[in-house]
């Protein structure tokens, strides 16, 4: 039984790689710290967190599509897709 998004395998999964990508990222050089760096994180980041807001808004299937729509977004932008 699912009691919240941290029990969906796709938001576990998602959390994991961002994590993965956070720390890899520490290995990128100095210049490219508030640049590519940043762009990276945050499109990670953006993948679990939206995952995690269409689960809350799963009874809305409009809302639903579009955070699920905005979360493949997130691995385009960073690259993962």
């Amino acid at each position: 039984m699912l009691q919240g998004h941290k029990d969906l395998k796709v938001y576990q999964l998602a959390y994991k790689l961002a994590m993965e990508i956070f720390n890899e990222s520490k290995t990128f050089p100095i210049e490219e710290r508030y640049s590519l760096t940043d762009q990276i994180r945050r499109s990670s980041r953006s993948v679990a967190t939206n995952i995690a807001e269409a689960f809350r808004k799963r009874r809305y299937r409009n809302m639903f599509v579009n955070k699920l729509s905005d979360s493949g977004r997130g691995n385009r932008d960073a690259g993962l897709a």
